[in-house]
């Protein structure tokens, strides 16, 4: 009974509200085609002080050399618990607080952002993006990235969690995750974004972490991304908000590459700082102090068409002993689907999550299904968001039920 009960009160809440929209003059003049682009882009690009939301307040110099954005993201989240086989939970938290900054300086070709999380209780994660970007060829052909942000892998890690279709990620996501790092990249879009491409050199220590400090290896990771979009350049965002007439697709692959030293019997170096490390790699499995090679792959398919969307990625991550020759191996997917009953106001989506940490051990999987409601006053800029999953555990073979609720504002 108090299962139905829950799933009830968060799809209630989530689904009251109405519609609110802000839009400038110069805006609703270019709708209705008073104004050109050519006039929009004039009157707009000269403002000292701006207002848009999602992208703060910007402040721009005189000779347009320098410009600085400020803005904020608020997530505040109830979640429920059903414990199939322990207490039952019930909690409050600003899952995010979140102030970000960014710009450019000199010219427009060099661009940097700085980010913080003040909802995060370790100092060390605090501290999210901070980068400075070299823009090479003018059409973002080239561009060369220095400082930290999340590693080019994972299409749904690579989607703000601003941005999500659901409260949150999937289980399987954050499983095989790199996240944030510190390194130097070369990225860029070719044609307009038909294809899209990353490849870097990172810590691979994982977020504020120098590889130095722990002393174990003084390796490098790698990582790479390309995405194909035949139809059009897709952004990384979840939902069809702008109930799209042209159709989008988008086709992407990573690959990445760590190695990472096992310093006591129940972890690994930098473990809480690469979720992979904590979530797939199990430390039994490699001798003392040995080196252990990780490859994570994975491949992602997303959809955009009239309101509905689709997207799916599955992984696979392998992790070879150096001297033991020991080999854990695991995989994982998820795939979602979303459709706006109520055109950009008022979305249901589906989800499925996968996620098989060892495939060479029998009863150590992760299912999950979900259900979501979303309904959006001002696109991912103010949204209030329901969703319940009945989380299937193996080998305990137990089935909790989690419903959440989250309201979003970004200013």
């Amino acid at each position: 009974m108090k299962r139905k009960v829950a799933t009830v009160i968060c799809l209630s809440i989530a689904m009251a509200g109405q519609s609110t929209q802000a839009r400038t003059l110069e805006d609703v003049l270019k709708e209705k085609g008073v104004i050109t682009e050519e006039d929009y882009k004039e009157v707009t690009r000269s403002r000292p002080v701006d207002y848009r939301l999602g992208k703060g307040f910007t402040f721009t110099s005189p000779n347009e050399k320098f410009q600085l954005s400020l803005g904020a993201r608020l997530q505040p989240r109830y979640t429920f618990t059903d414990n199939d086989t322990g207490q039952d939970s019930s909690e409050f938290r600003v899952r995010r607080m979140k102030l970000f900054l960014s710009g450019y300086a000199f010219t427009k070709d060099v661009s940097y952002k700085l980010q913080v999380n003040f909802a995060e209780s370790n100092t060390a994660s605090v501290l999210e993006d901070a980068w400075l970007n070299y823009r090479l060829l003018g059409h973002n052909e080239a561009q060369i990235f220095f400082g930290q942000d999340k590693v080019p892998f994972a299409r749904q890690e690579l989607t703000s969690s601003g941005a999500q279709q659901f409260v949150d990620r999937a289980n399987v996501t954050d499983t095989f995750k790199a996240g944030r790092d510190t390194g130097l990249m070369l990225h860029g879009k070719i044609m307009a974004g038909l294809v899209n491409y990353n490849a870097g050199v990172f810590n691979g220590a994982g977020q504020t972490q120098l590889r130095s400090s722990s002393g174990a290896t003084n390796h490098n990771a790698f990582a790479a991304r390309v995405t194909f979009n035949p139809l059009g350049d897709m952004p990384y965002s979840e939902a069809d908000l702008d109930h799209g007439e042209k159709p989008l697709v988008s086709v992407g692959a990573d690959y990445y590459f760590n190695t990472l030293k096992k310093v006591s019997a129940t972890a690994f170096e930098t473990t809480n700082k690469l979720n992979y490390a904590s979530n797939f790699l199990k430390p039994a499995s490699f001798g003392a102090s040995e080196k252990v090679d990780v490859d994570l792959y994975s491949i992602d398919l997303a959809f955009k068409w009239l309101g509905a969307s689709a997207q799916a990625e599955y992984f696979i991550a392998q992790a070879d002993g150096q001297v033991s020759n020991s080999t854990q191996r695991g995989h994982g997917f998820y795939a979602q689907a979303g459709y706006f009953i109520i055109p950009k106001q008022l979305e249901l989506a589906g989800r499925y999550s996968y996620a098989d940490v060892d495939r060479d051990v029998a009863n150590d999987l992760r299912t999950e299904v979900s259900g979501a409601v979303s309904y959006y006053f001002n696109k991912h800029n103010l949204k209030v968001q329901g969703d319940v999953t009945d989380i299937h555990r193996q080998p305990a073979k137990s089935d909790d039920l989690q419903c959440r609720l989250q309201a979003q504002i970004i200013f």
